[in-house]
This record gives C-alpha cells, structure tokens and sequence, in this order.
C-alpha cells in the first residue's frame, strides 16, 4: 500500500515547510521512542516522511510518482541512510523549547555531539523549589510591609561552606572521570552510533573531590536547618498572587544550584472593609435623623480616620465616594474607598420620640 507522507505529518498537500517543520517537531516528540509511550516504528515513519517532504526536490518527485518514489526510504534506520541525508538538527530544533517542546531533554545529548562534533555541556540540576503561604492585611498590601519566615529547609553548609571538604583537607583528581568532569559513552539509537559525553556523577563536573568529606555535611555541602529569610512584599499585591524569590528554596549541594521560593499571598479578612479590584468598600449605618439633616462623621480608611460629610436627604444604598483610599493600581495611582449608607431604622423609641414622629407623620415626612 502507498504510504501518504502527508497523511503520515498530518499536514495538506499545500503545506508550507515551516508547516511541515512544526508538524515533525511536534509528531517526534511524541513518537520518540526514548519517551514514555512512544513508538519506534510510527518515529521511523514520521522521519521517513519528513525527509521527503522537507526537501523540494525529492517532494516533487513523490507527487508525480506517488508510492513509487521509495528509494530513499530503503536506507532508512541505517546511519549512512539517515546520517547522510544531511538534516540540520540544531536548525530544525532551534527554539522549540521556548514554544513549550522539550526535544533538548531527547536530543540534547546526541545533537551535541552529532557527527563528532563533541561540545561539552555541564548541566547542573536545580535543587528543591519551595512554596510558602503567606496571610496578609489590607493595610499590609496597601503600603508594602516586610515580612520575617523562618523556613526548615536545606541550606549551604555553615562549615565547609558548601564545598564538601573537611577544614584543612585538599582536594584531589575524581578517580572516576580522570579529573575531566566528564564521562564518555558510545550510544547506539537506529540513527547510528553516537559519541555521548555526560557529567560525572562522582564530582558533579567538577573533576574533583575531597580527600576528607565534611564531617557536617558529610561531603553534601548543605544540611537541614532553620533559616529565617526576609521578604520584602511590595504594595499592591492581590489575594492568590504568586512571587517568586529566585535562589531562596533549598540550598544547591555539589553541582546543583539553588531552587526557588514562592510565596502565595492570603488576604485576611478585614473587620471593617470589602475589597473589589483596587477598589474598599465600607458600610456606614446612620441614623433617620442623620440622613434627613445631614452631618459629619469619622470613619476608618486603610491609612487614617477621616471626616465624611453626609449630605442632607441622602438615601439608604447611597455609594459616597472617597477618592485615592484605595489600593495601588498596577497603571499608577489608587483606587478609591466607596462608603455604603445604610440608613437604620431604630426597632424602640421613647414616647416623646414616638409623639415627636408623628407630628413628623402629619407634615407628609
């Protein structure tokens, strides 16, 4: 039966090559049979495919002969078959992983040294990133406070300062990769066989360790212990918001480097105020006589009490804006606090009041 290489990359027969470039990319990442759930046999068809459709010379030839057009695919798997075919990984991968792939955690190590070309790359893993959940006040957002967090968590070793060597002791050639931080290998994938070159796990790249490990750290150069950080939380942040604190997770040991701290923000909740947007909203209950005459009365704001003028006639719902009482808006300014009248009704009244109301009553009020 025919093989449809444009069935095969799901793309049309119009296709563009950057439309037949990313269909591959994203078709071998999730065939590769390196990757959980792959399929060697479905990746060696997607490639065979690509190498056709890829080359304007030899895609035109399989749209005039169709499956009679299957020389090349008969090389295919051997290393001269594919090797000699000329595909520039480095192009054809450049910038996947900003668009979400991880071909370089497949392919980093082969394409490195494709074709000979060995280029060394020493990967440090990252140590473990933490999260904290932090409460906070209104007021605490709407000036920006510091806050102290006392962590248990690794840290750099206080007593070889993260190197792993005893006080006094030297240093000496890793026995394991010569001193070179590196460890050579053959790999042999249906592409060919590849030069493969990865870092020491014995000194972590460095091509070298202690002749006596630290009796604290016992060579890790971190241990776990208490540490207080200080973060600073800038005015304005919202409820669920994230930060990130780069390099203030657990310490890095040998070859690693620090992990991250995250601080998910909580509100509290306010006695007094309701936040919407950058927007407070506070509840002012008057009484009859206040909303009828009108008055002055201090209220709380996030920053100070002020005097709100009530105006005369003012009904229950009433929103009375005051303005620049909220909180920092991401464009610059603030937002406002909104006072709610609620104009109570009084459930007892005096007998003179009573008569007093009405009297009110008669004049129509």
């Amino acid at each position: 039966m025919s093989k449809d290489y444009y069935k095969i990359l799901g793309v049309n027969k119009d296709a563009s090559q950057e439309e037949i470039k990313r269909a591959y990319r994203l078709l071998a990442q999730k065939y590769h049979p390196d990757k959980a759930g792959g399929d060697e046999k479905k990746f060696k068809e997607i490639n065979e495919a690509y190498q056709i459709l890829s080359d304007d010379k030899k895609r035109t030839q399989y749209d005039q002969f169709g499956a009679d057009f299957s020389s090349f695919a008969q090389g295919f798997g051997g290393q001269a078959g594919f090797a000699g075919q000329g595909i520039n990984f480095e192009d054809l991968f450049q910038g996947f992983s900003a668009q979400g792939g991880d071909f370089s955690d497949i392919f980093g190590d082969i394409f490195s040294t494709f074709g000979g070309r060995g280029r060394t790359r020493h990967y440090k893993t990252k140590a473990r990133d933490i999260s904290v959940d932090l409460e906070l006040t209104l007021e605490d957002i709407y000036k920006g406070i510091n806050k102290d967090i006392k962590l248990q968590k690794l840290i750099k070793c206080p007593v070889c300062r993260g190197s792993g060597r005893e006080s006094g002791s030297s240093m000496r050639k890793c026995p394991t990769c010569k001193g070179s931080g590196e460890i050579h290998q053959t790999r042999r994938t249906f592409f060919g066989s590849f030069s493969q070159i990865t870092t020491c796990s014995n000194c972590q790249g460095e091509g070298e360790i202690p002749e006596k490990i630290c009796s604290k750290c016992h060579g890790k150069g971190v241990i776990k212990d208490a540490e207080t950080t200080t973060i600073s939380i800038p005015f304005g942040v919202d409820d669920g918001q994230i930060i990130k604190l780069e390099g203030q997770g657990e310490a890095g040991g040998k070859g690693e480097v620090p992990g991250d701290l995250y601080i998910r923000i909580h509100l509290k909740k306010h006695k007094y105020f309701i936040k919407k947007g950058d927007d407070i909203y506070y509840e002012l209950l008057i009484s009859f006589t206040q909303a009828t005459l009108g008055d002055k009365i201090e209220i709380p704001t996030l920053e100070k009490k002020v005097n709100l003028k009530i105006p005369a006639g003012i009904q229950s719902g009433k929103l009375i804006r005051i303005r620049g009482k909220g909180l920092s808006r991401a464009a610059g300014g603030r937002g406002d606090q909104l006072v709610k009248i609620q104009v109570e009704t009084p459930q007892k009244i005096s007998q003179k009041a009573k008569e007093l109301l009405e009297k009110l009553k008669d004049e129509g009020i």
